[in-house]
């Protein structure tokens, strides 16, 4: 009986003490993932594993703990590959087929590069019932892009010009007041007195005189010249049947306007002669103005021809007029960095004038769906933008990107990121300040620099 007791506490001695060994080791393998090290929160590349000071600037250092054992990874995105109609690029496939559209072969979609990892960061529990970031996965957007442009109203080439002297001659009356008058086609502009287009009317009287009186066709031709040499010259019709029910050619004869507008210059003063070609009047026509519009450089590539622009103008208040781009200049101009784009505006109003300004917006759909993620997300340093990603609960990296186009708060990645992937889109700047602190960026680690290496 004694033996049996002897027994059953011997046994019940060594259970208790596996145990308690286990516990102890337990206890100690979870002790032995927090590793602490001092460092200096101005020169975080310092790390010593006893309290001292700095020795660049001679602070205090500060103890840090950290956790070093691994959460379970997040799962490794992998892009699938895709497949999209040639000329409707927003159609796409997950599989290789034909176009759904136009019946054409699909082609491959070229994919995103994974970006460079320049950092890790994995927080502590304390730090996590602190940090309640916001993730979004990268995902294909159709994106549109509206651009704000400034214009200006000009008069329009097209509708330029001239009333010029088809005849020397000297002028005896001027009908247009001043400059800025409008001139209608067919109006009254000036009397000229040129003996060269007087002795062309008493040919005129006279071959007509002979051909009513004979009809020969000698007659007739000399008839048809001598009509044409005045029509050439200016002269209507009217007039010279009203010579020839008169009998002679006035001293001074009107010429009317070949052309509608309004007067940009007057040349014309009485007593002055005019020369063969000279112009009387320089006209411009209102009816149709030009808008011309600067678009800035980064914007340039995605202005075409034939694309629509809205546009507003101060003399024009709550109306919103449409033209269509009919022109880019195709040189930039190097002091603005902008590019001259032209569109041209229907003016039977008259109400917009040379020199007004007008405020546009051109609104562009961009080809395909590319990968997007939110402004908020990118880390813009000047020398390169950084986006933070979720690795696990615990664990993020940065990631640097090249971006593209942006539209409406979402900006086009054209490397860097792959579809489905999560970025941190608040709470990236708090990642941003924990790596920097505590040497979470890899190059400032290498380089051994105390500043911000973005």
């Amino acid at each position: 009986m004694n033996k049996i007791l002897l027994i059953f506490l011997l046994g019940l001695l060594v259970s208790c003490d596996g145990v308690f060994k286990k516990e102890n080791s337990e206890e100690g393998h979870n002790h032995s993932t927090i590793k602490s090290y001092y460092t200096c929160s101005m020169h975080p590349q310092i790390k010593q594993d006893k309290p001292g000071k700095c020795p660049i600037c001679h602070m205090n250092l500060t103890k840090v703990e950290v956790d070093e054992a691994d959460d379970v990874p997040a799962t490794t995105q992998v892009e699938k590959p895709k497949w999209a109609c040639k000329d409707f690029p927003d159609v796409t496939s997950e599989v290789e087929d034909v176009c759904p559209m136009d019946g054409s072969p699909m082609v491959k979609v070229k994919s995103n590069k994974a970006g460079k990892v320049i950092g890790k960061v994995k927080l502590r529990k304390s730090q996590l019932s602190h940090f309640k970031p916001d993730f979004f996965p990268v995902t294909g957007m159709m994106m549109k892009k509206k651009i704000r442009l400034l214009g200006s109203v000009l008069q329009s080439e097209d509708k330029e010009s001239n009333i010029p002297a088809r005849i020397g001659g000297r002028i005896e009356k001027v009908y247009v007041k001043s400059t800025g008058s409008f001139i209608s086609l067919g109006e009254p502009v000036i009397d000229l007195y040129s003996p060269q287009l007087i002795t062309a009317g008493e040919e005129y009287l006279i071959a007509r005189k002979s051909f009513e009186k004979d009809g020969t066709a000698e007659f007739k031709d000399m008839l048809k010249q001598s009509e044409e040499r005045l029509k050439l010259w200016g002269i209507k019709r009217f007039q010279f049947e009203r010579w020839f029910k008169r009998g002679r050619i006035p001293r001074k004869i009107v010429i009317y306007s070949p052309a509608t507008g309004i007067v940009q210059k007057r040349n014309a003063v009485v007593g002055k002669y005019f020369k063969e070609g000279q112009n009387f009047f320089e006209l411009s026509d209102l009816s149709d103005i030009w808008v011309e519009m600067d678009v800035y450089e980064q914007d340039a590539s995605l202005v075409k021809i034939g694309q629509r622009v809205k546009m507003e103008f101060t003399s024009l208040p709550g109306e919103v007029l449409e033209g269509e781009i009919d022109f880019i200049n195709p040189v930039l101009n190097s002091k603005s960095r902008t590019l001259k784009v032209r569109t041209t505006v229907a003016n039977t109003s008259g109400k917009l004038k040379p020199g007004m300004v007008s405020e546009a917006t051109l609104e562009i759909q961009l080809p395909g769906t590319p990968l997007v993620v939110p402004r908020t997300a990118i880390i813009d340093t000047g020398k390169r933008k950084v986006v933070w990603t979720k690795v696990s609960g615990k664990q993020f990296q940065a990631k640097t990107i090249h971006s593209g186009y942006e539209s409406e708060g979402y900006v086009e990645i054209k490397h860097g990121l792959m579809e489905g992937e999560e970025v941190v889109i608040e709470g990236n700047f708090l990642l941003d300040a924990q790596a920097q602190l505590f040497g979470g960026y890899e190059d400032m680690e290498n380089s051994g620099s105390s500043g911000h290496n973005h």
